[in-house]
């Protein structure tokens, strides 16, 4: 019992590093410049070392000392976890455009007529060899960390659950398996909380002191404290890590397998037409749900002008419980009513029917991009080209990104592009307004701008947008336990755990892997407006919001 209570923990902690990453995933686009395509390689990178070694290792696993093996594999994803906070440790401080000189910079985003333009930190300054190469390594440390965090999970999840079926009791052992798979179930949920209570961090806590930090977490530049939770989850890791090197190997001599048999039971699955069937339908919903997974928080962000720490708060508290809630009811159809193989793939179907009838409104459910002058609204006919006119004597450089919300409810990507001369600052040395705004006209007067994007104006659509995705998830997570038993009673019972390991090896090189990155690129190409760093696209500034829920 010790040893299910250790295993529990191991596998929280471990869900918690793969999937606090899923959490933080816009604001690490954000802070690095990086593309959504990038964002979603990176997220389903841990599949990668993970795929290499499963079957073997789940093949091999009754000849080696497994509480040993799991205890390294789990020193593994700790070391991967605090990797993937080093990229905080090495890089300078977090810059963004400013407004008020600040020890940052003296330089300012307002609109300056006559005064020739030394672009302090909005210039090309950020482009050095140093910088780019900065970025680079950013970027290696963390996909090194995400094959780490695949090796090291691998023995975790086959030899805990063989270890455990070994020595308990036959009638126990399908409670313990059941607490296990609940933590599993639970774990991205808790994943998605301490996202939501980290990401309200400033990032660069530890650099600089609370007053120099003229962003709140509202503005669309906020960067949340994304390294922290790693440092979290890894700890935790690093502590569940320590039982497992001092449980005796202790083991029933088994009836060995051999290598020479491998190819013969693989045919023999893969040619199996209920097994494959099922398997195939499997990899189509994993793949949906591997992409939602990992870009869901970033399009409530976007679409419903939330902070990251609530759209990862609406995803721990109510889409992933909603789905527990799913394979919970489904399986207790299951054994209530005893169904038969006929009946299992007929309760899949419906399930899977009535949550497309749910999540076809969500195609609706939602609003476009709000009015930003020169980027998706211009008052002349000529696109973009009122924006040239109002604040030509401002010199304005071309990247600099502050967004305001006019008192004419456009949003201006800076307030020099809004040709604003004054800004107006509050006792706490954060900006209350910028006026005198030569773009934004009311009868005939020069208008004012307040800070923050004006956000796309669509709060009252986002309680149906949950309740809809979380209902549909509800449903589709029923078919789970009834397509898992299709697999388990279709195919001969010495094949059983063999089978179950080649279904997942299936799973992640189909759907966990390609899932993300195909979502992510789907995403990218609904952006309107790109960040430029060093003549490359980085981060995205704003989507075409209808394309992207579409999408």
């Amino acid at each position: 019992q010790f040893f299910v209570f250790c295993h529990g923990l191991l596998q929280l902690s471990q869900l918690l590093v793969s999937g606090y990453l899923k959490s933080s995933i816009s604001t690490i686009e954000r802070r690095y410049g990086l593309s959504s395509q990038t964002s979603g390689l990176l997220a389903s990178f841990n599949e990668v070392g993970n795929t290499l070694l499963i079957v073997f290792i789940s093949y091999f696993g009754s000849r080696v000392h497994r509480p040993r093996f799991i205890g390294c594999g789990a020193v593994l994803v700790s070391l991967a976890g605090f990797l993937m906070s080093l990229p905080h440790f090495i890089t300078g401080p977090y810059e963004y455009d400013q407004s008020v000189a600040s020890m940052f910079s003296n330089t300012t985003d307002l609109c300056q007529p006559g005064v020739p333009r030394s672009w302090g930190n909005l210039s090309n300054a950020s482009c050095t060899p140093h910088a780019a190469r900065e970025n680079h390594e950013v970027l290696l440390v963390m996909f090194i960390a995400q094959v780490l965090l695949g090796i090291g999970g691998v023995p975790i999840q086959p030899f805990g659950i063989s270890y455990i079926d070994d020595f308990a009791s036959e009638r126990n052992s399908p409670l313990y398996l059941g607490i296990l798979f609940s933590v599993t179930v639970i774990g991205p949920g808790v994943a998605f909380m301490l996202g939501s209570a980290m990401l309200r961090f400033y990032v660069d806590i530890d650099k600089v002191t609370g007053d120099e930090v003229q962003l709140t977490n509202k503005d669309p530049r906020w960067v949340g404290a994304w390294w922290l939770g790693f440092l979290v989850a890894a700890s935790l890791v690093a502590l569940s890590a320590v039982p497992y090197f001092f449980f005796p190997r202790e083991m029933p001599k088994e009836v060995s397998l051999f290598l020479s048999d491998f190819p013969l039971v693989l045919l023999r699955n893969l040619r199996h037409p209920v097994y494959l069937l099922v398997v195939l339908a499997q990899v189509n919903l994993s793949a949906m749900v591997a992409g939602l997974a990992t870009f869901m928080g970033k399009f409530l962000e976007r679409q419903f002008s939330l902070t990251a720490s609530l759209a990862n708060m609406i995803i721990g508290a109510v889409n992933i419980p909603g789905a527990m809630v799913g394979i919970v009811v489904g399986g207790a159809i299951l054994k209530r009513f005893q169904m038969s193989l006929r009946q299992c793939s007929a309760m899949c179907v419906l399930g899977m029917f009535l949550c497309l009838l749910l999540a076809f409104p969500l195609l609706f459910l939602g609003c476009p991009t709000q009015k930003v002058a020169g980027i998706t609204y211009s008052e002349s006919s000529e696109f973009g080209h009122h924006t040239l006119e109002c604040n030509l004597q401002c010199n304005c450089p071309e990247k600099a990104y502050n967004p305001i919300c006019g008192s004419n409810a456009i949003e201006y990507i800076s307030p020099c592009s809004a040709g604003c001369s004054i800004v107006n600052i509050n006792a706490d040395n954060s900006v209350l307004n910028y006026t005198n705004c030569s773009c934004i006209s009311e009868n005939g007067l020069a208008g004012f701008a307040k800070p923050g994007t004006c956000g796309t104006g669509c709060s009252h659509l986002f309680l149906p947008f949950v309740v809809l995705s979380c209902l549909a998830g509800i449903l589709a997570s029923t078919s789970h336990t009834p397509s898992f038993m299709l697999i388990l009673r279709s195919i001969q019972p010495e094949d059983k755990s063999f089978a179950v390991g080649i279904q997942f090896m299936l799973l992640r090189v189909l759907a966990w892997m390609p899932g993300p990155v195909l979502y992510g690129s789907a995403i990218d190409t609904t952006c309107i407006f790109w960040e430029k760093k060093c003549d490359r696209k980085a981060a995205c500034r704003y989507y075409d919001n209808n394309l992207f829920r579409q999408r």
